[in-house]
């Protein structure tokens, strides 16, 4: 497995030993080494539908493109037809949305580089794309409403879900989309990662994002969140951590207790999380249970202190760790820039000019940072020993998520596109 990847495979203690598969480990880990393929980044462009496919490191450049929505006729007059779903897609579109369709959250490919499997809020699914063909190979809808951030288990065979408004995770098959068990969480379920080799998995839940209720007196109206952990063949709850305890007893009771990205050291000993509304991240310390540091970032002069301007409650939204656990990225989303952090001293570098970085990932080689700006439909790599600026390379329409993943080695896109 290459070094860039081994911050995947380590263990942490606190009762229960856990190793975490981050982003981009179980679509790429399982595939690596593996004849005829190779690696490039998925970089999901939420509001047209579609994956750029780009070169993994160096200079990013477009590898292909992938159309998400073949089958978008079909669902839409499948949504009109029923008013509830109807509501729900007009809700996802005006709120969620910004006044626009959501059809690209998360996306892994598969082990054997073929197939892209794709969850898309707006449909409320889970579909697994052919790459050679455009075609959808399966459709799953998710209970609920709407689909959101995934995983997939280091052996890439499965694949979790958040089903948003089900208030649920579900576990699917990833060569046929059948659903192989799901488990209950706290309020619309967010980021998930699978854990220990497959044996566990985390859900951070977030709660309402959408209401402008966002006084810190009003966070109770926010819902129940925390992290769900639970055992990966039966489903069963096996750990809960909620982070309002944990964040009043060092006195920052007016600090919200929604997880958004997070990011682990490689041993997995710390974690390092953004919460909503909050201009930096914080340090956890897993074995001991504790928030042990606060890392507050730079405000953008320019941006609004009304707290119901920001995006879906983000302040900064966004986090990713250098392989050797010395440096972390940060997207200063509603700031307006990106920055590397140094995890001993928590020293901010350079700050990067972004326009709306939603996501940070790592590039294949590991040297890079990468985020997605939303706001200028590009990603952007910055160098994780200056954090200097590398490149930036245009996408899609509001590119999100950027996942690390494999295609057979002389794709170049659907055949006939």
């Amino acid at each position: 497995m290459p070094a860039s990847r081994t911050r995947h495979l380590c263990s942490v203690a606190a009762a229960l030993v856990l190793t975490v598969a981050g982003p981009a480990t179980a679509a790429s880990a399982a595939g690596s080494g593996a004849a005829g393929l190779r690696e490039v980044l998925f970089v999901g462009n939420n509001w047209d539908g579609t994956a750029t496919v780009l070169k993994s490191s160096g200079d990013f450049a477009k590898v292909g493109q992938i159309n998400i929505v073949p089958d978008k006729d079909a669902r839409i007059a499948e949504i009109k037809a029923d008013p509830i779903k109807w509501i729900y897609y007009t809700a996802i579109n005006n709120e969620v949305g910004q006044g626009h369709d959501q059809y690209v959250d998360d996306m892994y490919s598969t082990p054997d580089g073929r197939s892209v499997v794709v969850s898309r809020p707006s449909f409320a699914d889970v579909v697994s794309i052919d790459l050679a063909t455009d075609k959808v190979n399966w459709r799953f809808p998710v209970a609920g409403y709407r689909a959101d951030h995934m995983a997939v288990s280091p052996d890439g065979t499965r694949v979790a879900v958040s089903a948003s408004t089900a208030d649920k995770v579900q576990v699917l098959d990833i060569d046929t989309g059948k659903e192989v068990g799901e488990f209950g969480t706290g309020d619309k379920p967010h980021e998930n990662f699978f854990t220990n080799g497959g044996k566990y998995i985390w859900n951070m839940s977030i709660g309402e994002v959408t209401t402008s209720l966002d006084d810190p007196s009003l966070d109770w109206t926010k819902g129940d969140r925390h992290i769900t952990v639970v055992d990966a063949t039966t489903f069963k709850q096996v750990r809960t951590i909620d982070m309002r305890d944990r964040l009043d007893a060092i006195g920052l009771k007016n600090f919200s207790d929604a997880v958004r990205p997070a990011a682990f050291t490689p041993d997995w000993s710390k974690l390092y999380f953004q919460v909503s509304f909050f201009n930096g991240f914080l340090e956890y310390d897993v074995a001991a249970d504790k928030i042990t540091r606060v890392k507050t970032l730079p405000v953008n002069p320019a941006t609004s202190t009304d707290r119901t301007t920001w995006l879906l409650d983000s302040r900064h939204h966004g986090i990713s760790m250098s392989p050797d656990g010395t440096k972390l990225c940060v997207a200063g989303t509603m700031d307006n820039y990106a920055t590397v952090v140094d995890r001993a001293t928590l020293q901010e570098g350079p700050l990067v000019a972004a326009s709306t970085p939603y996501w940070a990932t790592v590039s294949g080689d590991g040297k890079d940072c990468v985020i997605s700006e939303s706001g200028a439909d590009q990603i952007t790599a910055i160098d994780f020993g200056t954090g200097q600026k590398v490149t930036s390379v245009p996408v899609g329409k509001h590119p999100q998520r950027v996942r690390l993943g494999h295609v057979q080695a002389d794709w170049t896109g659907p055949s006939g596109s």
